[in-house]
């Protein structure tokens, strides 16, 4: 990397920290640009010093050295910027966090209009790390086995006995109608594509957040409160244009869902680019095309990641008549080619094998990280597992584990206290 060896600042110090992450952020010199415009130099070299798990002011400040009061117009000018996530419990005490760049604070930079930086270089520096070097999406889609996100199928086209199968995280709507806390932003991916001349006309205001990420980005002004009702009205609105839900790949506290166009979005792109290496979750269903497919190529149109194409139909009647044909390996399950099917010659199947779904979002890390190498910065790092609770979630999320993940886990760690904890409990 001696391209890039002028960057011994704040700024490699902060891209050492973010690869800490089970999904990183490699370097170029793109990615300093970003960084650039999202910190200063201070901010940078104070963030690389954040642990991994959520922390209290007063922890940052015994890191930083700083007083209490300072650490917190410092953590708090952060957040009110999305670049960390606040959460407010019901004694008035803030916890922090430092999400990943995505989903996390990439994204959140261009989810409303904004006049501190600039977005259309933003959104030119983005399009270029994410779209035109493949280093960053390669390593975030294509690398491990457990991946971000899960596509959410389309609920309306469900048959009655394929909704008595689906799962209630496995449903956008009962996401939506459980969630403590909605606010909605700008889709950051077309926002991007609008910078660069590429973005397409599906709507814009449509990108849904949850929960706790929800309450610290409404409270700062990056989305809008709505409720479920509202919710709702634009989930419909996304399925009326061919969006494709991409969500939280866990089953508990889901904190986000996109709305996707196959022309814009980061997860679909990658999905054409790296297809056959599963770059996000499936649904658990299926398209099964039947004998009535007249070939109008209309479900082709509509795929976002290019899984249907045109083969003879065989009919001896006919040699010139065609059908569709779906390519199961790169196939989401999506359903928006049932949508598009006028003579309704798609319908949906359960897939052989079920997808199983994180837990939650420790659950997710802990797999992650085991998969990519990195498990050994969750379990030392420092600052984050000062206390039992801490070390607790980490190893209750692999004590969960499949026998070959635990013993994954245990060859990673090379750790004689963790390896004689996955010991004494033995194989499931």
């Amino acid at each position: 990397m001696a391209h890039l060896a002028h960057h011994k600042s704040g700024y490699s110090q902060l891209v050492e920290r973010l690869n800490r992450f089970p999904q990183g952020a490699p370097p170029s010199e793109t990615l300093f640009h970003i960084l650039k415009m999202l910190f200063s130099e201070r901010e940078a070299t104070l963030t690389a010093q954040l642990p991994i798990k959520p922390f209290k002011a007063e922890r940052a400040a015994a890191i930083w050295k700083l007083s209490l009061t300072e650490t917190r117009k410092v953590l708090d000018g952060l957040a009110s910027r999305a670049i960390l996530l606040d959460t407010v419990d019901p004694e008035g005490e803030t916890t922090y966090v430092l999400p990943p760049p995505m989903a996390g604070f990439f994204e959140f930079a261009m989810m409303r209009l904004r006049g501190d930086i600039d977005q259309k270089v933003l959104g030119e520096l983005f399009h270029q790390y994410l779209n035109v070097e493949e280093d960053f999406v390669r390593d975030l889609f294509a690398n491990g086995e457990t991946q971000v996100g899960r596509v959410f199928v389309q609920e309306p086209t469900l048959s009655r006995e394929n909704t008595l199968q689906i799962l209630d995280y496995e449903r956008a709507t009962e996401v939506i109608k459980t969630a403590k806390a909605i606010g909605v932003g700008m889709c950051y991916c077309r926002h991007k594509m609008e910078h660069v001349g590429q973005a397409c006309d599906a709507p814009m205001d449509i990108c849904m957040t949850f929960n706790g990420p929800a309450e610290s980005l409404i409270r700062h002004g990056n989305t809008r409160r709505v409720d479920a009702a509202e919710c709702l009205d634009l989930l419909q609105e996304a399925y009326s244009h061919n969006l494709v839900q991409f969500g939280d790949n866990v089953r508990e506290g889901v904190g986000f869902i996109c709305n996707c166009c196959g022309c814009c979005c980061e997860a679909l792109l990658a999905a054409r680019r790296f297809g056959l290496e599963a770059p996000v979750y499936t649904s658990n269903f299926l398209p099964k095309i039947d004998d009535t497919c007249t070939g109008c190529g209309k479900c082709i149109q509509a795929c976002p990641v290019e899984a249907l194409g045109l083969v003879s139909a065989n009919d001896p009647h006919n040699a010139k008549r065609r059908k569709a044909r779906l390519d199961e390996r790169i196939c989401l399950g999506c359903a928006v080619c049932v949508r598009s099917c006028a003579q309704k010659s798609i319908t949906l199947e359960p897939r052989p094998e079920r997808k199983l779904t994180p837990v939650d979002s420790v659950h997710r890390a802990v797999l992650m990280a085991i998969e990519r190498g990195k498990l050994q910065n969750l379990i030392f790092d420092n600052h984050a597992l000062a206390s039992h609770r801490a070390m607790a979630a980490v190893l209750g999320a692999i004590l969960r584990l499949s026998p070959i993940k635990r013993a994954m886990a245990s060859r990673q760690m090379k750790s004689v206290y963790l390896e004689g904890i996955l010991a004494r409990l033995g194989p499931k």
